[in-house]
């Protein structure tokens, strides 16, 4: 089987992870960065400092600076922008896309504004419609170092995940296949609001019971607001749902953890996300899942808090004392779902 032509877009940790991946399976790669000094980093070094990596990129691995020239000849387009510059690049980006485009992106988050998903934005501002997502307990530093791990590749296109797994699958990288595009999405952005809760409860050292009351209750609120959309609720009880939970909530790499460790020891969300130098998508996501909740009639009090915390200035500790003083009712409530099935919103 001849090599795919991969185009990567995006040379943040994980672009640059993917883009790993697929050099090392021998496929022509082409990882696309508006910065042409770190594509000439890449191309002369074969290393990426800017994302504080350390592996040593494949032969295969070419960077560049130019869209036309990462998306000449691609059979498999990996997205894997930050929500809020999505748009933006698929719009640039659309001028070289075309129907036969198999596109998938790894992005974790929801555009402000509209709370709109990638998949969804990728149909609005391009002509591709054989798309997928990505998502899983993924640390880009674990995944890129070699250790053991798997992922979801989620589309209605069979197509689509077997490119997926051509480029990405190794020895050390098991790639599992959903047709659930809708919850493999919602899971990847809105665990990371759940992130910055367990971050916060590290740091004010409530202790392990509170902890897990806090992820336990991030991951029904997660699964009553997506099933309430049409997300298939099976979904958050595998890899993009409870896997990238955890993983995100506990690993001191997690950057949403981090954020909430940070504002827990009384810092401002500026200067959390200042030092922290990255994305944290989390910080977005809170806004839109408030949002969503309204629009869907249902009830994340977590999430809520969460948001109040980051955006109206309410302390972690009140937002505690809030959650604890609600009235406890069903420990797994009863689902209610749009009629709408979750296939006819996949994408």
């Amino acid at each position: 089987m001849s090599p795919l032509q991969v185009a990567v877009l995006g040379a943040g940790n994980w672009g640059t992870t993917l883009a790993a991946l697929a050099g090392a399976n021998g496929h022509a790669t082409r990882l696309w960065t508006r910065d042409a000094a770190q594509a000439a980093e890449v191309n002369l070094r074969r290393t990426n400092r800017k994302t504080g990596l350390t592996l040593e990129l494949p032969a295969q691995v070419r960077a560049t600076a130019s869209l036309e020239e990462a998306l000449a000849g691609a059979e498999l387009v990996i997205a894997a922008v930050p929500s809020q510059a999505f748009r933006e690049v698929m719009a640039a980006a659309s001028a070289w896309l075309e129907p036969h485009h198999a596109l998938v992106h790894g992005t974790k988050g929801l555009e402000l504004g509209t709370h709109a998903r990638m998949s969804e934005i990728v149909r609005a501002e391009t002509a591709v419609r054989q798309l997928g997502a990505v998502a899983g307990p993924n640390l880009a530093a674990e995944v890129s170092a070699g250790l053991p791990a798997a992922t979801v590749a989620a589309s209605p296109f069979p197509r689509v995940v077997g490119l997926v797994r051509r480029a990405l699958s190794s020895p050390r990288l098991m790639v599992f296949e959903s047709r659930d595009v809708l919850g493999v999405e919602l899971c990847g952005a809105l665990k990371n609001v759940v992130a910055i809760a367990a971050g916060m409860a590290d740091e004010m050292r409530v202790g392990e019971n509170a902890k897990a009351f806090l992820i336990t209750r991030g991951m029904i609120e997660l699964t009553r607001l997506g099933f309430a959309m049409g997300a298939q609720p099976e979904t958050m009880s595998g890899l993009a749902g409870i896997g990238d939970l955890m993983v995100t909530c506990t690993s001191r790499r997690s950057r949403n953890h981090r954020v909430g460790v940070a504002l827990a020891r009384g810092e401002t969300l500026e200067a959390a996300l200042q030092a922290l130098g990255m994305v944290a998508e989390g910080v977005y996501a809170s806004v839109a899942a408030r949002q969503l909740a309204l629009e869907q009639g249902v009830e994340l009090p977590l999430f809520e808090r969460i948001d109040r915390v980051l955006h109206e200035g309410l302390h972690p500790r009140e937002a505690l004392e809030q959650l604890m003083g609600l009235e406890a009712g069903r420990d797994v409530p009863r689902l209610k779902a749009r009629a709408a099935s979750s296939l006819a919103r996949a994408g």
